[in-house]
């Protein structure tokens, strides 16, 4: 079962590789583009978080004195209401550290106690300040940034903190990342698209080549035409020169075979007319030789004529028509027989050599007509096409003769063999159709006829309009 792809795709093909490759460089590429742009993101926010609560601690700094009493005392506005809104994760606070100094101030958001971990467990840097993450009020994650500071000439030292939801800053981090990666998500998906479409679109010339060149195999076309990229104009140049040249290869041959044959010809026949003329056996024996060798001969010939052929793949052959125009002479030399046609309206086209088609109608109506008592059905039409097979043409002729038995079918299409041999004949005809047939690719069947004698029926391949 072969798996199926978006856009026509298979897995054993360029187009899919490339796309294949592409789409994975570009699935990479946005996933570090991402992890890179979330992770500048963090920092950046990260950074700004830590500067607003450095703004906020100077300015609570600054905001904050000593009374005469030795508490302490101010009114500190941070400029921000979060610090007004009951366990909101933004608190600031003021705690003497030193014994000459009292009371503490807080923020009306920080309805709780907050306590501070130990110098020990978190140490001040040189400016005497430290920074750590803590839960908050409200199970939040709070960042404290804290300071000791010397308040007036008596050496009263205060501890100033303020803190940030540090949950807020994750939340607000973890959805612009979702963010960015839906719409990396979105934005690669459409490139992949964008990006297949116009891969196939650039191969697509590779499809009109494929295309010609299955023109040129079913004899709908000589050459590949057409306009092509310039990468893939020299590989249609190529290919045209390619078959050119196998053409003119074939016409040489077809040129030494005919001139083979003719130089062949008039020895041959002295040497049968000398074997006829001389009396007894030995005269039998060179006619007999000499004959069997214009057999084998032509044979052998129109055998490498139909192999060339068949792999010329640029030939075609109007098959009713040259089927109607055999049957009329046929039924001028036959007068008795009673001839009955079934031809299509529509031309069907034989995807092979006019002289071979010729032939081998002509051999397999020679045949009926030598056999039939006083009937011949004659039909042509496209033969049943099967899921995935070429398309073809069947040819059927029926006589009303003795026919073939079963059994002695397959010696019937051996070269030489006659089931009668009071009939006057070769026995060449049905060999040559069937070896005829057998270079084509084609089929043969023999069986019996509704009239009475044999039915042949021959299929062969059909050239594509």
């Amino acid at each position: 079962m072969r798996l199926r792809l978006p856009f026509g795709l298979r897995l054993d093909s360029l187009a899919f590789r490339v796309v294949a490759s592409s789409t994975v460089w570009a699935i990479v590429t946005l996933i570090v583009v991402a992890t890179v742009i979330s992770t500048f993101y963090r920092q950046a926010s990260e950074r700004g978080f830590e500067s607003v609560l450095s703004a906020h601690l100077f300015n609570l700094i600054g905001s904050v004195g000593v009374s005469e009493s030795g508490a302490l005392q101010g009114s500190p506005n941070l400029g921000d209401f979060r610090f007004a809104v009951p366990a909101s994760g933004w608190y600031w606070s003021v705690e003497p550290v030193s014994d000459n100094l009292n009371g503490a101030l807080s923020s009306t958001s920080m309805t709780g106690a907050l306590p501070a971990p130990s110098p020990e467990e978190v140490p001040f840097d040189g400016d005497f300040q430290r920074r750590y993450l803590m839960p908050g009020l409200d199970s939040e994650l709070i960042d404290v940034l804290e300071s000791e500071f010397v308040l007036d000439e008596e050496e009263r030292i205060a501890r100033f903190r303020v803190m940030g939801n540090y949950s807020d800053l994750e939340s607000e981090t973890a959805a612009f990342s979702r963010q960015l990666y839906l719409y990396l998500a979105v934005f690669g998906l459409g490139m992949v698209a964008i990006n297949a479409i116009a891969i196939l679109i650039g191969l697509r010339p590779l499809n009109r080549v494929r295309n010609a060149l299955s023109e040129i195999r079913t004899g709908s076309a000589k050459q590949l035409d057409g306009k092509f990229p310039a990468e893939i104009a020299p590989l249609a140049g190529e290919t045209n020169a390619l078959i050119e040249s196998n053409r003119r290869i074939v016409e040489r041959a077809r040129t030494q075979v005919g001139n083979l044959a003719h130089s062949l010809k008039t020895p041959l026949a002295v040497m049968m007319n000398e074997g006829r003329a001389m009396d007894g056996p030995k005269g039998r024996l060179i006619a007999e030789q000499a004959a069997l060798m214009q057999q084998q001969i032509d044979h052998y010939l129109q055998r490498a004529r139909s192999a060339a052929q068949r792999d010329m793949v640029v030939y075609r052959t109007p098959a009713r028509e040259t089927l109607s125009r055999m049957l009329r002479v046929m039924a001028k030399l036959n007068p008795a027989i009673d001839l009955e046609q079934n031809l299509p309206e529509q031309e069907l086209v034989f995807a092979g050599e006019k002289e071979d088609f010729e032939e081998l109608c002509g051999n397999l109506l020679e045949n009926a007509f030598k056999w039939a008592r006083s009937a011949v059905r004659v039909s042509l039409a496209p033969a049943p096409r099967e899921e995935g097979g070429a398309a073809m043409l069947e040819l059927t002729i029926e006589d009303d003769g003795p026919g073939i038995p079963e059994d002695q079918a397959k010696l019937a299409l051996k070269r030489g063999h006659r089931l009668d041999e009071s009939m006057p004949g070769t026995g060449l005809g049905l060999a040559i159709v069937s070896e005829l047939v057998a270079e084509y690719g084609g089929e043969l069947l023999l069986d019996s006829a509704q009239i009475g004698g044999l039915r042949v029926r021959v299929r062969l391949k059909q050239a594509q309009d």
